[in-house]
């Protein structure tokens, strides 16, 4: 629009000068004086269309400033108002908040009664006499009781006696536990056919008063039922860790087996301190290797799994024991950095069968009896056939080309040096808190 409006004022103005120029001419004045007119009315009209476009330009600007005035003025508006929005806003998330959190409290508080009278009760449990119960029913006390004959008086008797001594190992589990008289016994693992030892296995032994030592066999089905098998399995494995770093101050490159029970896998308490203590502790990972019966690997949970892949973070590796079904899934056994599988000597050799003049296993037809150990080798997996108590075994076991071994034949379990168990203390109420924790006295 600007240069439309020049151009018209430009015309207008050659129009003047040109009109000048010619009256100048036609009054008698002559071609220099219509010329001489020409020029100066266009120098006049220059003149005057720059003064002219200053004006315009001023009044340009002025309503510029006048437009950017006016939309200061609606934007501050604008601003004023939504800052009366948010601060509505805020007040209404404020009391919304307050009352979610006044809800919360209401429930922690009633989550706090429920938890204080489990607790409450389950104290009162524990103070009361232990009871046992005999399959023996008894009448109401108004009426006689009816007439045994001596068999039932035979088998009542012998209930009796079996609950009297199911209470007394009970306690004896708990006083060693609470004495701290839990021995870590360790039995070599060799390599075939040389039998130089390459590994250990822990294990766990009680000890009662007078210095017996309780199997496993026997102290299990008390301690199993009661939950006090992970207080003793967090034992082993913290005591497993301290033999391992002292073996490898000692420049021993021998590693250690030492059980891990789904139940230390999850425990909330015990799990995250064992992880804290072993990464700061990472030169043991090629020290101690975790183990785990196949039942419980198959059954583990989101919880377990996901601990067990932080240990196979810190570099620790996993063996499976208890193995009694051959047909495994090794996908998933190397997806868990499982690097052993221990198979007994007899289900080994029971597992053998000939097929089409060729020796197999059962269940797994489709390859050779003695390519069974290349297969897992496939995934990372070494076989150790345990419990060899013979060396007609070992031939058999050589056979299938496995290269590791264990059992009494090769050497049988032995305790630790009390020394050197002296070294690997756990802290002062470590069985305490865990006796605390499943009613112990």
């Amino acid at each position: 629009m600007r240069k439309v409006t020049t151009a018209l004022l430009a015309g207008a103005y050659l129009c003047l000068a040109l009109t000048a120029a010619l009256l100048i001419w036609r009054g008698g004045g002559g071609w220099g004086a219509g010329v001489a007119a020409l020029i100066g009315g266009l120098g006049l009209a220059l003149a005057l269309h720059g003064q002219v476009s200053r004006i315009m330009e001023r009044g340009r600007q002025s309503g510029d400033l006048a437009d950017v005035r006016d939309a200061h003025v609606i934007l501050a508006n604008q601003l004023e108002k939504m800052h009366d929005r948010v601060a509505a806003l805020a007040k209404t998330v404020a009391t919304e908040t307050f009352e979610r959190s006044e809800i919360l409290a209401e429930e922690i508080r009633r989550l706090d009664d429920a938890v204080q009278q489990m607790s409450d009760t389950l104290e009162e449990r524990l103070s009361m006499p232990m009871v046992h119960h005999s399959p023996v029913h008894y009448a109401p006390a108004h009426h006689a009781p009816p007439p045994q004959s001596p068999a039932q008086l035979r088998v009542a008797e012998a209930m009796q006696h079996h609950s009297a001594q199911h209470a007394l190992l009970l306690d004896t589990v708990r006083e060693a536990m609470s004495d701290n008289r839990i021995d870590l016994y360790l039995q070599p693992i060799v390599g075939l056919p040389q039998r130089r030892t390459v590994f250990y296995e822990s294990f766990s032994r009680l000890r009662d008063a007078t210095g017996r030592v309780l199997m496993p066999a026997e102290y299990l089905t008390v301690a199993e039922p009661e939950g006090l098998m992970s207080t003793i399995d967090n034992l082993l494995l913290f005591r497993c860790a301290q033999i391992v770093r002292r073996l490898a101050k000692g420049d021993r490159k021998v590693a250690i087996f030492c059980n891990i029970s789904l139940a230390s896998l999850g425990d909330e308490q015990f799990f995250p301190q064992f992880l804290e203590f072993l990464s700061q502790n990472r030169d043991m990972a090629k020290g101690l290797v975790f183990e785990l019966g196949q039942a419980a690997f198959e059954r583990r949970g989101a919880t377990e799994a996901r601990n067990m892949a932080k240990l196979a973070d810190l570099g620790f590796r996993f063996s499976l024991d208890k193995v009694t079904d051959l047909d495994l899934d090794f996908q998933d056994l190397a997806r868990a950095d499982v690097k052993y599988v221990k198979v007994t000597a007899d289900t080994l050799i029971g597992q053998l069968t000939e097929e089409d003049g060729r020796l197999t296993l059962r269940g797994l037809k489709d390859i050779a009896a003695a390519d069974f150990a290349d297969l897992t080798r496939r995934y990372g997996v070494e076989l150790i056939a345990e419990k060899i108590e013979s060396e007609r075994q070992v031939v058999d076991i050589l056979e299938l080309n496995i290269g590791y071994g264990q059992g009494n034949l090769f050497g049988e379990p032995r305790a630790i040096r009390d020394q050197v168990l002296a070294e690997a203390e756990p802290p002062a109420d470590f069985v305490k808190r865990g006796l605390a924790q499943h009613g112990g006295r």
